[in-house]
């Protein structure tokens, strides 16, 4: 069973004095961060494939107002990046290679009986 603990995650620069929390990626937390980034996009601070400046400062602060944590910008950019790439590896088995769909109701992959 995982913790809920943030690690502290050490520098590159090996100081001790300046230290930042690991981000810890629970199926709520993955949610509130999904949920803040289909309103930023809603609203219009997405362009093309990534968040406006003004997109991300509303991205962290909703997500960390919501989430009750201090996950700055490079923290929750890289979890973006994450699932980008995880959906778009996604996107390509499902639709393009092996010709299988997603039924959005029942949540569950449709295939043909061939």
């Amino acid at each position: 069973m995982s913790s809920n603990k943030v690690q502290p995650l050490q520098q590159p620069s090996g100081e001790e004095s300046e230290k930042q929390s690991k981000a810890y990626w629970d199926d709520i937390t993955m949610d509130a961060f999904v949920k803040v980034c289909v309103a930023e996009t809603l609203a219009g601070n997405r362009l093309n494939s990534h968040f406006s400046k003004l997109g991300w400062k509303n991205v962290i602060k909703a997500f960390n107002n919501l989430i009750g944590r201090n996950y700055q910008y490079r923290q929750l950019k890289n979890k973006w990046s994450s699932l980008k790439k995880d959906w778009q590896l996604w996107n390509t088995l499902i639709e393009k290679e092996t010709r299988l769909g997603w039924d959005p109701m029942r949540q569950t992959i449709n295939a043909s009986n061939e």
